[in-house]
């Protein structure tokens, strides 16, 4: 079994289990951290931006045009964010730290 760390935007840090093959949305959901997902993972929103740790980014998959597409709607995007949801845990992200931002932008409440 994996661990990651999720830092609350207060700073509370939260290292739970995270089984290979789910994504850092469907882990925080699992230990009830509070990272949106208003479409349920669908690439749909960006409600699941997360900001990777710096020592982390660069062992991630690149990210999709799509998923640059949904990031651009992200509240308080830096160069390290990923939409929690597109990061899938694997032997080489054991460990892996990322911090939620401060605030969610839903673009899906106006649908």
């Amino acid at each position: 079994m994996r661990k990651i760390t999720i830092i609350d935007p207060d700073g509370t840090r939260h290292t739970v289990e995270a089984p290979e093959g789910l994504s850092i949305l469907e882990i925080a959901h699992r230990n009830h951290i509070d990272l949106e997902g208003a479409c349920e993972g669908a690439l749909a929103c960006s409600t699941c931006h997360v900001i990777v740790d710096p020592d982390w980014f660069d062992k991630l998959s690149e990210s999709t045009e799509e998923e640059e597409d949904m990031l651009d709607l992200a509240f308080g995007l830096t160069h390290t964010s990923r939409l929690g949801c597109q990061i899938q845990i694997t032997e080489d992200l054991d460990g892996i730290v990322v911090t939620l931002p401060p605030a969610t932008r839903n673009m899906m409440v106006d649908l």
